[in-house]
């Protein structure tokens, strides 16, 4: 897709990914909207980007009258839709015997339907228009077993589910849906030890926007991850006896 002067709606936007995908559409000459529950973040960023190119919109992507509300402000205020990208996200650690079940559910809310309910929301006006473009981050997780992730991997692996289903029933009338699938990630979540291993969450909105103009079905950050995720299909039982013999006694 050229992205000059198309409208990108942007959930979780405030900080990390969102906020760096942002600026890179911008950079490629799109307006965006920037959506998250945290307002003041929202407006700083908004500002920084030009009101002709942004706008905030505080959401809370749990809340699906919430979503409704960020499409119809977006019409309001851009009169399309061309670019949604499904970045809200909440991470989760625990071994699946232990699992915190609370906190499950509440990222499920988060991570499958807040997509969910994004897609419902763009999909009517896409049509209309005539096509647009999904974008959904999903997380390299979901392409091989990392110990104590199995709840985040469980969400991100309804949300791959989401995305080809979405894929095939829209195809017809030209909305097309890209996966995209982040590595370990310096975000604010990051532990000092774990940085010199993470990929710039700039790196990461790099490959959505190229995402976004070039349109393949899945958008991997290296080819090293594209390798690991054919192992994960291919190989299954060969890569979990690997992992398997790496985890502590």
């Amino acid at each position: 897709m050229d992205l000059p002067n198309k409208v990108v709606i942007i959930t979780g936007a405030s900080m990390g990914i969102g906020a760096a995908t942002a600026r890179a559409f911008v950079q490629a000459g799109a307006k965006v909207v920037l959506a998250a529950r945290s307002e003041e973040p929202l407006v700083t960023l908004a500002r920084e980007l030009g009101d002709e190119k942004a706008l905030a919109v505080p959401t809370d992507v749990t809340v699906h009258a919430q979503v409704d509300a960020l499409a119809r402000r977006t019409l309001e205020h851009y009169g399309r839709i061309d670019i949604l990208v499904n970045n809200a996200g909440v991470a989760m650690a625990g071994p699946v015997a232990t699992m915190d079940l609370a906190e499950l559910e509440r990222i499920f809310a988060t991570n499958v339907l807040g997509p969910l309910y994004g897609i419902q929301a763009v999909v009517p006006q896409m049509r209309q228009q005539g096509g647009g473009l999904i974008i959904n981050i999903s997380s390299m997780a979901t392409r091989l077993i990392i110990p104590t992730l199995g709840g985040y991997r469980a969400t991100k692996q309804a949300l791959n589910a989401l995305s080809d289903n979405a894929r095939l029933e829209l195809a017809r009338d030209n909305i097309r849906v890209l996966t995209v699938y982040p590595g370990q990630t310096d975000t604010h979540g990051t532990s000092p030890g774990q940085r010199g291993q993470a990929q710039s969450a700039e790196f990461v909105a790099q490959k959505i926007v190229e995402g976004a103009r070039k349109e393949p079905r899945d958008v991997f950050m290296t080819f090293g991850h594209r390798v690991i995720a054919l192992m994960g299909t291919v190989l299954p039982r060969t890569v979990e006896r690997l992992i398997a013999g790496r985890m502590p006694q």
